[in-house]
Formats: C-alpha cells, sequence, structure tokens
C-alpha cells in the first residue's frame, strides 16, 4: 500500500516538474517575440516605447519661449516711441559713439515684459485648467504630487529690482554705487530662497571633510539669551560663503553683460546664444531629474531666449533701439541666475562650464581689468581697447558682431563638451582657458612697452645687449625740438594720444 502512495508521489512530482518546464520555455518563446517585435519596430521607425530626448522636453516647453518672443516683438516698438517722445535716447558724440543719429533707449524694457510674459505662461501651466499649455518633463519632484516646482519669486523680484536700477539710469542718471546697491539688494532676493548658495557647499566640500564637519555649521552657545538669536549662535559657513559668491557673481556678471553693449545687436545676440547652450545642458539634467530646479531652468532660458530673439531685429545694425542699462543689466543677471541654479545638487564641474558658454563678457571683463590695471588707469575708466572695438576697427560693425558671434558659439560648445566631461576634465580646461586669457590680456596690456622695447633693442648692430642697446639709443637721440633733451633716460614712445 505504501509502495502504491510513493509511486503516485512521484508521478506527481514528475508532473509538476514538466509543467513547470513548459511555463518556462513558454517564457522563454514570449521574450524573443518581444525581441522579435522591437527589431520589427524599429526597422520601420516605431518605436514601441516612446524615448526621452532633449528635442522632446524642449517640445514640451516651446509656449513659454513663443510668448516671450511675441510679447517682446509687440512691446519694443511701443518703447522705441515712448523713448522718443520722452527724450530717453543715446545722443552720438565723436568720442567714442559709433551711430550718428539719436537712437532709443529702453530696449531692456521690452526685453524685460517679454521674459516676465514666458515665466507667466509656466505659472498658468501648472494649474489644472490650462495643463496643457506647457508639458513638463517627467520628474519626481513635484509640489503636492501635481506639478513641478515654479520659478522662485525671488529671481522675478531681482530682475525687477535690476531692470528698474538700470532705468532709472537710463533716464535720470545715478551714480555707480547706487547701481551697485540694487545688484547687492537682487543677490540678497536670491540668497533668500538659496538659488545659488549651494554652489559654495560643493565649493568648500573639501574643506569640510578636511575639519571633520561636512556641513561647516557650529553652535557656539552664548553666556546670556539674546532676543532673536537664543541662548545659541549659529554659524553656517556654506550659507555666508554662498551668498557671498552670489554677490560677486551678480555683480560680476551685470556689469560684464552691461560693458561689451557697445555695438548693434552684441548684447542681445550673445547672449542669445550663450542661454541656447545653456538650454542644452538644462535639458540635459532634466532628462536624469537632477534636481528640482530642472523645470525652473528651462522655464527661465526659454524666457531669455525667446525675448532676445524678439529684440534682435530692432537691435541689429543699424539699430534703432537700444537695450540701455536696464537691458545690459538685466541680461547679465538672467543669465548668472541659470548659472549658478545648474549647482544647485553641488556639481561645479557645470557651474564652470556655464560660465565657458558666457565667456565673452567674462573674457573682455577680464582683460579691460588687467590692461587698466597694468597701464595704470582706474578700472572705471572708459577706453577703445575692448574686444568689439578692435573687431570694428578690422571688420566693421556687423563684420565685428558676426565674429562674436561665431566665437560665442564656440564658447557655447566648449562649455556643453565640458558639462558632458567628468569634473576634472572639466577644471583642467578651464584652468587652459583661464590661462590663455591672462596671457593674452597681458600681451594686449603691455603692447606698447613692447614695441618701444622692440624698436630700442633693433635700433643698434647686433651683439649688444638690449638694456646697453636702449640707454645708448636715448644718449644719441637728438633733443626734442619743443623740450630740451631729459639727462635721466629715455624718451621712446609712451602710448599717449594713440586713439585720440
Amino acid at each position: 500500500m505504501s509502495f502504491g502512495l510513493n509511486g503516485g508521489a512521484l508521478g506527481t512530482l514528475d508532473g509538476d516538474a514538466l509543467l513547470r518546464d513548459r511555463l518556462a520555455q513558454l517564457g522563454d518563446d514570449i521574450a524573443l517575440l518581444a525581441d522579435k517585435q522591437q527589431e520589427l519596430a524599429g526597422m520601420v521607425g516605431v518605436n514601441a516605447e516612446p524615448v526621452v530626448s532633449r528635442l522632446t522636453v524642449f517640445h514640451g516647453y516651446m509656449a513659454v519661449l513663443v510668448v516671450a518672443f511675441l510679447i517682446t516683438l509687440l512691446t519694443t516698438p511701443l518703447m522705441r516711441r515712448l523713448a522718443h517722445r520722452h527724450g530717453v535716447v543715446d545722443r552720438p558724440n565723436e568720442a567714442r559713439k559709433m551711430h550718428r543719429l539719436p537712437v532709443a533707449y529702453l530696449g531692456g524694457v521690452a526685453v524685460y515684459l517679454g521674459v516676465l510674459a514666458g515665466i507667466f505662461v509656466s505659472y498658468i501651466a501648472t494649474l489644472r485648467e490650462a495643463r496643457g499649455l506647457v508639458t513638463f518633463h517627467d520628474t519626481e519632484y513635484l509640489i503636492n504630487g501635481i506639478s513641478p516646482h515654479p520659478l522662485n519669486l525671488s529671481i522675478l523680484l531681482g530682475a525687477t529690482i535690476i531692470m528698474l536700477t538700470g532705468l532709472i539710469d537710463d533716464v535720470m542718471g545715478i551714480s555707480p554705487r547706487i547701481k551697485i546697491a540694487g545688484q547687492l539688494f537682487a543677490a540678497a532676493a536670491l540668497a533668500y530662497q538659496d538659488i545659488g548658495v549651494k554652489l559654495a557647499a560643493g565649493l568648500l566640500a573639501p574643506v569640510g571633510q578636511w575639519l571633520g564637519n561636512p556641513d561647516l555649521a557650529w553652535s557656539v552657545p552664548l553666556p546670556v539669551s539674546l532676543p532673536m538669536i537664543g541662548a545659541e549662535l549659529d554659524i553656517n559657513v556654506v550659507y555666508w560663503a554662498g551668498t557671498a559668491v552670489i554677490a560677486v557673481f551678480v555683480i560680476g556678471a551685470c556689469n560684464a553683460s552691461n560693458l561689451i553693449d557697445g555695438l548693434d545687436g552684441l548684447l542681445s545676440g550673445t547672449t542669445a546664444i550663450a542661454t541656447a547652450g545653456l538650454l542644452v545642458v538644462a535639458l540635459a539634467l532634466a532628462i536624469v531629474d537632477d534636481g528640482p530646479r530642472d523645470a525652473q531652468r528651462i522655464v527661465l532660458c526659454m524666457a531669455v531666449l525667446g525675448a532676445c530673439l524678439g529684440f534682435l531685429p530692432f537691435n541689429f545694425n543699424p539699430a534703432s533701439i537700444f537695450l540701455g542699462d536696464c537691458g545690459s543689466l538685466l541680461l547679465g543677471f538672467l543669465t548668472i541666475v541659470i548659472v549658478l541654479t545648474l549647482g544647485d545638487t553641488g556639481k561645479t564641474n557645470l557651474v564652470l562650464a556655464g560660465l565657458i558658454i558666457y565667456a565673452i563678457p567674462i573674457v573682455d571683463t577680464a582683460l579691460a581689468i588687467v590692461r587698466r590695471k597694468m597701464n595704470g588707469q582706474s578700472i572705471s575708466s572708459a577706453d577703445d581697447q575692448h574686444l568689439h572695438h578692435m573687431l570694428k576697427r578690422a571688420f566693421g560693425v556687423k563684420g565685428a558682431v558676426l565674429s562674436l558671434y561665431g566665437l560665442g558659439i564656440t564658447f557655447a560648445s566648449l562649455g556643453i563638451v565640458m558639462s558632458l566631461s567628468r569634473a576634472r576634465v572639466s577644471y583642467a580646461l578651464a584652468l587652459i582657458f583661464l590661462s590663455y586669457i591672462g596671457v593674452t590680456a597681458i600681451k594686449l596690456a603691455r603692447r606698447k612697452n613692447l614695441e618701444a622695447e622692440m624698436l630700442a633693442a633693433t635700433s643698434l648692430p647686433p651683439g649688444i645687449p638690449s638694456s646697453t642697446r636702449s640707454s645708448e639709443a636715448a644718449a644719441s637721440a637728438p633733443p626734442s625740438p619743443t623740450a630740451p633733451a631729459s639727462p635721466t633716460g629715455p624718451t621712446g614712445p609712451t602710448g599717449s594720444g594713440s586713439h585720440g
């Protein structure tokens, strides 16, 4: 009897094993069919599953760009008419102005309105009734599980402060100190909502690890309890360092953009190119769902790009309206805000790549500072040795602007490549880049001195040391017809008055 039972049990086990084998074989067949289906779909260009790409995300946010473009395009003629009616124009002069007729300011107001309109579209799109206006990318960083984080109001507040500061300067004229105060106020608004503060965390991370305090935060007990502070004083080095970084970035970017706004269409065009490069980086971060500021970065890039493209037809040579300080300061502020948000998750190499993308104002400002310092001039003194001035003398206004457009595209491409590389590669490329800037600045600053040295070195037969040649050449030089010869040294070229 037991034998029969055991035989029945064995038969049941054999049947179960056979059934499992058949099921496994069936699963393999299904997987093989699925692979074949994917292969055939790929051959005919039909994807079974949608592939998320930069272009897909870009299409979803297209409404922001279009609205910013149209609003700027429509309001620029209105601002031009308003500027002419109230005499807010840039009058030509023989010293440094390159236009022959008065040209209206207030173009920056039109750009501001366009940017504001584009951002407003993104706010509306978060409402349930207008959900299809903007197709936000898939992200886990949602507010109440519904919509991504909208653009911070502190950015709008900072942009408004910057625009109004520049507008008052265009209409009435204000001192540089007041302009700097407005820029610091805008930087404080950013710091209030931690925009750019986390960049300092990435920069100071090695210091925190070395001190054994990664957050670089301490609580110092106080002997007495103080109002609004309590019994302990909290010291957060990262926050205050980040605030200082924001202030330096904002002041530097605003004034760098203001410096290169010297030719028709130069700043608006180079900003459009740089913003397009930053948009490529922002779209790549959105695909991998980098953080809660992904949607904010894309919206801001789209709004600035659309506004610049809407203003450029009026601003390109021959320009019928200028950005003015309100526009140049605004574009510098908005661009640096985008760059600062790239470091929100601690990726300082992306911030470095963003600075390379917007390198033209930075390079020109660095050259101007070094040039003026080495020539014993004030940093704020005006001259006609900026990049666009030198290119204008060689190629004319349009040729200079188009040349700098090409240079801007090159920098944008380099920055995008840096964003795709590892951090060490980005730092190495930045080091090489900055070294070339420094050497070029020194060469330009000492150009006249080098020319004088070369002329002195070639004025005597070879074989005589250059210092001896210079002294002998000075001693043998005839006295000036208008002044007695100086017995103390040479009176070679000084470079004064070289450009009138």
